[in-house]
């Protein structure tokens, strides 16, 4: 594109679901900006209005209930304290006119006990650890051997995440996004080597989500629900040698629900959006940096124009470009650097504190003048 030429990722878009602005979402990024129970930071609020010109923001990973908890000071929207430290988020992206979507993260195996608030072995589907060391409040230690959940287990996390999301509307978040990705409970019990059940939730590896994604649907909506995947993805540890048919049958499964969106993250093993597009009759968000480079505007485009999605998630760019919209449409180079040695402390700094394109030009001329 050229500056003289509207960005596609600049145009509205509508569906039953959703009315944008433009096909910009913010990606879930996990920041550690809560309270050791959880509660989000007042800063937190600050941190999302920055974004809320993005089409759809989707927050950093929130355990639905503290048994799900991957990690020390990760949020949560299990508490009252919970729902009204999300409420100030909510209301203050919504004073600018902007839309949120909460993410429901179950850690699943993910967790340790000195990083837990019951200080328990975390649960997954099968008793299969984390490679190597994971991180706890206070260091590194090893990773403990998760427990195998049982049936009732499995139970209790679908109730969680009902609760959860019934907590995310009371806090006013416009839906709730399922995080069935990036080595998380759901792709937990999608993956091979970490679901080794012999049972009906093994033999049928799309069973969990299915039932979790029905039971949440049927309580807020599934137009208040999306989902997120990242089929072959190999972080922390996880395996899926072929992961077409296992996400084609949920795709199937999933797509008369009406849900808000499905949000795919691409793979250089499996062409996950070009095979799952076809089958998915409702919107498509595409994240295509996921294990990657940060995701340019040009490739945004190219997956746009090409039909593979209806919406581009960014990350990265969202973290040091707090008025992304407005920089693609001045077709900025998006050249501000990340300052990587803040991403998971606690405070504002490297959070609230990046510039917006007019901050950046005013400051210059300020320079310029001053030399």
């Amino acid at each position: 594109m050229t500056n003289n030429t509207a960005s596609p990722l600049l145009a509205p878009y509508t569906s039953a679901a959703l009315g944008l602005p433009n096909r910009l979402v913010m990606a879930p990024m996990t920041r550690f900006r809560a309270h050791e129970d959880g509660t989000p930071l007042p800063v937190v609020a600050d941190y999302y209005a920055q974004r809320a010109d993005a089409g759809l923001i989707v927050t950093e990973g929130i355990w639905p209930h503290r048994r799900g908890q991957s990690g020390w000071r990760v949020p949560g929207l299990e508490t009252e304290a919970h729902v009204a430290g999300w409420r100030a988020v909510t209301e203050a992206v919504h004073a600018r006119g902007g839309r949120i979507f909460a993410q429901l993260m179950h850690g699943g195996r993910q967790g340790h006990p000195r990083s837990r608030l019951l200080g328990d072995v975390p649960a997954g589907p099968s008793a299969v650890p984390v490679p190597g060391p994971v991180h706890v409040k206070d260091g590194k230690a090893p990773a403990p051997v998760p427990r195998e959940m049982t049936v009732e287990d499995i139970r209790t996390a679908i109730t969680d995440h009902v609760a959860a999301a019934r907590n995310a509307l009371r806090a006013g978040f416009d839906g709730v996004e399922l995080h069935g990705a990036n080595s998380y409970l759901i792709h937990q019990f999608l993956a091979d080597n970490t679901n080794r059940r012999e049972d009906a939730y093994g033999r049928d590896r799309t069973r969990f989500a299915v039932e979790l994604v029905t039971a949440v649907a049927d309580a807020i909506g599934a137009h208040r629900l999306g989902l997120r995947l990242s089929p072959g993805n190999p972080q922390f540890g996880m395996a899926e040698a072929d992961p077409g048919p296992v996400y084609r049958a949920l795709v199937d499964a999933l797509d008369s629900l009406g849900m808000a969106y499905l949000h795919v993250t691409d793979n250089d093993t499996y062409p996950a959006l070009a095979d799952l597009r076809p089958r998915w009759s409702g919107t498509l968000v595409a994240n295509v940096g996921e294990n990657r480079a940060p995701t340019t505007p040009r490739q945004g485009e190219r997956v746009l124009t090409e039909g593979l999605a209806d919406l581009i998630s960014y990350g990265r760019a969202f973290l040091a470009h707090p008025d992304l919209p407005a920089r693609i449409a001045a077709d900025d180079p998006l050249a501000t650097p990340i300052r990587t040695q803040d991403l998971y402390t606690h405070g504002a700094r490297g959070y609230t504190d990046y510039p917006t394109l007019e901050e950046e030009r005013a400051g210059r001329l300020v320079h310029a003048a001053a030399r």
